[in-house]
């Protein structure tokens, strides 16, 4: 464990981090841009987004799950497009959450838990009744529909994400590196923790997952 403090506090982590997510960035936009331009907007907003927060890591599942060039399509690619989704909306409310809560108020442990993880929550929420309500569902349905497709999925990443980011943060602020390398490294395992939820709301028909990326034709 003193080994993964002295790495999360140094500033070369951060660094090193810059140096792997601003390639992956802009590969994954020139990607977009030249090959997938015809993917639904909320899906290239959720790859930027999972790009941003994960680096490579959110690049290789774009590559794998998100494109047209892929050869078929099954669960575990659905469910890595399901929780990309889920995780581009909670990522924002959690780096939003931990940003006030440390950074504007320098509030305890268990405030920051519960601010993050409401506003992480609200935020995956809106990136489902949003896109349904835009399609013609109703508020009611859009909310049960969110709820019982979303919560497990969000509740597994959140726990995940915010122990580990104050597990390794501890009272760090935002002048430090440790806050900025345990957000880093937060996002990813709540990420990776969620998919094989993912992949079980799938299989048993409470999601249906992200249209094939091979499907959609939205125009250029």
């Amino acid at each position: 464990m003193q080994t993964i403090q002295m790495i999360v506090s140094s500033p070369w982590f951060v660094g090193l981090w810059a140096v792997l997510m601003i390639p992956s960035l802009i590969i994954l936009i020139q990607d977009i841009r030249v090959r997938n331009a015809h993917l639904m907007p909320l899906m290239k907003l959720v790859w930027g987004f999972t790009v941003a927060y994960s680096g490579p890591l959110g690049l290789l599942i774009y590559w794998m799950s998100g494109r047209k060039e892929i050869a078929d399509d099954n669960d575990w690619r659905r469910a890595f497009r399901s929780v990309a989704h889920c995780y581009s909306g909670c990522g924002f409310g959690e780096i939003i959450g931990v940003s006030i809560a440390v950074g504007l108020f320098s509030l305890g442990n268990l405030w920051t838990a519960l601010i993050t993880f409401v506003l992480a929550y609200v935020s995956g929420f809106a990136m489902t009744i949003g896109p349904e309500m835009q399609g013609g569902t109703g508020f009611r349905q859009a909310f049960h529909d969110a709820l019982l497709a979303e919560t497990p999925s969000i509740a597994v990443m959140e726990i995940v994400a915010i122990a580990v980011d104050l597990l390794l943060a501890g009272n760090a602020g935002m002048g430090d590196w440790k806050f900025w390398s345990s957000m880093v490294i937060s996002l990813s395992c709540g990420l990776l923790a969620a998919y094989p939820v993912n992949l079980w709301l799938i299989r048993h028909g409470v999601k249906e997952g992200m249209m094939d990326p091979r499907m959609t034709d939205h125009g250029d």
